[in-house]
């Protein structure tokens, strides 16, 4: 998988919010996509990322979803990954860091795509088929 890059097999149709969206709003967002996360960007800037996992907290905290924007949940100290790095190290690294999706930004177009581990199992399973 070296010579396999996250350019291949990230998912490009992104679904973005500002931090000062409702998470309810995030949450429609993503059941209508049928996604597990969110990046949060602010003035073309990557500024956080929301995923499904986020929102087992949100529920447990039974906080009005109508009133919490995302900024409250999402995480800030996100590693991303290149659109030319390999798949083998984007997906080491996101088993360290128990990661299921990870940002892919560039130096000239900031957030790019994302990558997952639904991403990564499409890819593994097409290696088989």
């Amino acid at each position: 998988m070296d010579d396999v890059f996250v350019a291949q097999v990230m998912s490009e149709d992104l679904y973005t919010v500002t931090p000062d969206t409702l998470v309810e709003d995030a949450a429609k967002g993503m059941m209508e996509r049928g996604i597990g996360s969110v990046i949060v960007v602010e003035d073309g800037e990557l500024r956080g990322i929301l995923t499904n996992t986020d929102f087992v907290q949100i529920v447990a905290e039974r906080r009005p979803k109508d009133q919490t924007p995302v900024s409250e949940y999402m995480s800030t100290d996100l590693v991303t990954a290149d659109p030319g790095d390999s798949l083998s190290s984007v997906s080491r690294t996101m088993l360290d860091h128990g990661f299921h999706h990870m940002p892919v930004t560039d130096g000239e177009d900031g957030v790019v795509g994302v990558v997952s581990t639904t991403d990564l199992t499409a890819y593994l399973s097409s290696l088989h088929a």
